[in-house]
């Protein structure tokens, strides 16, 4: 048996895109004959929004807990989801000589736009980052420029790109609505992070293109919470449903006009390109796909002709673009359908697992060749 253990301090909650990537990779190398032991902040499973003293201490408790069970099982890799307060594990691995995967969602930048205190020793933040990405012997990121990223700030050679995906079973055309929904409606899901577009994405309601008959459903939780139930006190057209459980989102998209993923730029975000994970689900659910113009989710809409492409932080071209949709029922059909294929052909979360064990299988290889000389 293949021992894997995996390290994600980032709290997994039902309804982010953390939580699908992290369980569905586990699924699927278990599926691959994989023993997964996950290790994360116990608060995961709380509705509470923990404090920096909880967080630090669940930093400590978990990776703890992690060390302890590394001198016991002897795991043969250990993955890391990337993460400035993972250097103990990482510096234990290296010190136990076990071979270490880092997975890298973003730049270093995500980081201070989360919690801008953190700029005040940015340097420090850097260093813990950029040290363990240098120790690691693999490194997976979801975007080809994230890899180039990776590459130039630490002169890593062995770098994978697997993007995110869809559980292709789940997210399906003809998902169960649990929800009283007025149709038709437009949804946007995932974390209400600042970089999401929240803003450009209540305003585009209020654009005189935007068509008086559609909704804009909100799914999630995050920092833009409040802004997001302020506009839907003031507009009944804008429905906050906050978060729901993974396996209930399927239903919410499979029954709107279109997915809506209008990212923006702020403090460089979008720069290292984007794949979010709705861009995914969404096409598994034969849905077409609004996308801002960003590397990766614009790349990907345009390679197959699944949605629309507009300019980030512009309400009008947003609505224009619901319109659009709202307006050609057989542009829906013929985009969502493009869509779904793309998704059981080449980005399914099974598919991602896949491309993660071979990069394992590789590690263990050059592993073995190493022990053999």
């Amino acid at each position: 048996m293949k021992r894997l253990v995996y390290l994600c301090l980032q709290a997994t909650k039902e309804g982010q895109a953390s939580y699908a990537h992290v369980h569905e990779i586990i699924k699927g190398l278990r599926k691959r004959g994989w023993e997964v032991q996950l290790f994360e902040p116990k608060y995961a499973n709380s509705d509470t929004v923990p404090g920096p003293f909880t967080r630090l201490i669940a930093f400590i408790t978990v990776q703890a807990a992690l060390l302890l069970e590394m001198t016991k099982i002897k795991p043969d890799v250990l993955y890391i989801r990337n993460h400035f307060a993972t250097f103990p594990a990482a510096l234990l691995a290296k010190t136990m000589r076990k071979p270490v995967v880092q997975e890298v969602n973003g730049p270093y930048e995500d980081l201070f736009i989360a919690w801008p205190g953190t700029r005040v020793v940015a340097s420090l933040f850097k260093w813990l980052i950029r040290i363990q990405l240098k120790w690691a012997e693999a490194v997976v990121v979801v975007t080809p420029q994230l890899s180039e990223w990776v590459q130039s700030e630490t002169g890593q050679n062995f770098i994978r790109v697997i993007p995110n995906g869809a559980n292709a079973e789940l997210f399906h055309p003809q998902a169960e609505l649990k929800y009283e929904l007025p149709k038709p409606y437009v949804v946007f899901f995932g974390a209400l992070a600042k970089w999401q577009g929240i803003d450009t994405l209540i305003k585009a309601v209020h654009s005189p293109l935007w068509p008086s008959e559609v909704r804009l459903v909100i799914v999630g939780d995050g920092a833009e919470r409040v802004v997001v139930q302020q506009a839907a006190s003031a507009d009944s057209r804008i429905i906050y449903l906050g978060s729901v459980p993974y396996q209930d989102v399927a239903g919410i998209v499979a029954n709107s006009l279109a997915g809506l993923s209008p990212k923006n730029n702020l403090g460089g975000h979008s720069a290292t390109g984007l794949f979010p994970l709705k861009l995914f689900e969404t096409m598994a659910c034969g849905v077409p796909v609004i996308v801002t113009d960003f590397p990766g989710q614009a790349d990907l809409v345009r390679t197959h002709n699944c949605g629309v492409v507009v300019p980030p932080g512009n309400p009008d071209a947003l609505a224009e673009a619901v319109m659009l949709l709202y307006n050609s029922p057989s542009l829906r059909s013929d985009m969502g359908l493009r869509g779904r294929k793309a998704v059981e052909e080449e980005h399914s979360w099974d598919c991602r697992a896949a491309e993660t064990d071979a990069v394992l299988q590789r590690l263990l290889s050059l592993k073995k060749e190493a022990k053999n000389k």
